[in-house]
């Protein structure tokens, strides 16, 4: 036997035992009707389902006849060796998550217990993921379109990840201007970690930035809040939330929370959505990299240097550097790219 960090213990397959199926299910946002077909046909499948209770709940209706393993919150390694250990017996699994097994789910966790036992994808143990929709697409559904342009997400939660890790990462993302999705903002114990996240943001964001606060989405008691970075640590937070932060552009109109892609910064549409001077439909922006690159080079030539560009376009002096020691290119004729 192997042994995890967690001293959660790992079994050796046996001799001449044939090898089961563990699928890793994400289900969506909790309602069957979001879940994909593959999602339910790897239910139907199974002889085994395990799974966090609050899950198992979610697709009840699902299970007749099978094995059903119930698990706690932060007992996710412990799911992930009891599916080994029954498709090591040649069972098939459905290990569930919400939303995405992939995203703050169960893929991860059951990789390390599958690789600390051995496993290889030459295994006789079959291994597949089912995607599922994410919270953050789920939420972002119900309140507009906050993600139309880049995006990341961050988990709140300290339990397995060093707050500072955390605090730099929200620092990065809130100077770089992504939208950004938290997941795990609020727990009965953690109560203090979206306060910090909030004081972060607002050393880069206006306190008006646009902010949806979405729980249980397609779930019984979904709940939805639009409100600001400002005053978003005052409302109800809680672990079946996730806070969708919008970026310098993210506007609501109407109730609802949108994006811009950046049409506007190429075409008019007061002028029937031609592009506007300077601009070509298909090609990069004038402010795009090569236009970007040219107007770098004619700013070093009159004279600023690397250290003055580093400043006035808020990047660092190396990559200045490294960008003017380039030798100029013509952009390459577009194949299949499209702005949408």
């Amino acid at each position: 036997m192997s042994e995890l960090d967690s001293g959660t213990a790992v079994a050796a397959a046996a001799p001449g035992t044939p090898g089961g199926r563990i699928t890793l299910v994400g289900i969506g946002p909790g309602s069957v009707e979001h879940m994909t077909q593959r999602a339910r046909e790897a239910i139907a499948e199974a002889d085994v389902v395990v799974g966090y209770a609050t899950y198992i709940k979610l697709v009840a209706d699902l299970l007749e006849g099978k094995e059903v393993v119930r698990k706690g919150m932060t007992e996710e390694l412990d799911r992930a060796v009891h599916a080994l250990e029954a498709a090591r017996q040649g069972r098939k699994v459905a290990l569930i998550s919400s939303g995405d097994a992939g995203v703050y789910g169960m893929a991860g966790p059951t990789y390390e217990v599958l690789f600390q036992a051995g496993w290889t994808p030459d295994d006789p143990v079959q291994v597949e993921i089912v995607p599922g929709a994410s919270a953050l697409n789920a939420c972002a559904a119900l309140v507009g379109a906050p993600l139309t342009h880049d995006f990341c997400a961050i988990s709140l939660s300290d339990l397995l990840t060093p707050w500072p890790v955390i605090a730099r990462r929200l620092d990065a993302v809130a100077h770089a201007d992504f939208v950004v999705a938290l997941y795990n903002p609020k727990s009965g114990r953690r109560t203090r970690q979206i306060v910090e996240a909030q004081r972060l943001f607002l050393r880069h964001r206006r306190p008006d930035t646009p902010v949806a606060i979405v729980k249980s989405a397609y779930r019984r008691r979904q709940h939805i809040e639009l409100t600001t970075l400002k005053r978003m640590s005052e409302h109800d937070i809680g672990m079946l939330s996730t806070v969708l932060i919008g970026n310098s552009a993210t506007f609501v109109r109407d109730g609802l929370m949108v994006t811009p892609r950046g049409y506007a910064n190429k075409y008019d549409a007061e002028q029937g959505f031609e592009a506007r001077e300077g601009e070509k439909a298909g090609r990069s922006l004038s402010t795009g990299l090569l236009g970007w690159l040219e107007t770098l080079q004619a700013q070093h030539a009159a004279g600023h240097t690397v250290a003055d560009l580093a400043r006035l376009h808020g990047l660092p002096a190396d990559y200045i550097a490294a960008t003017l020691a380039e030798p100029a290119q013509a952009e390459a004729p577009a194949a299949g790219e499209g702005e949408g």
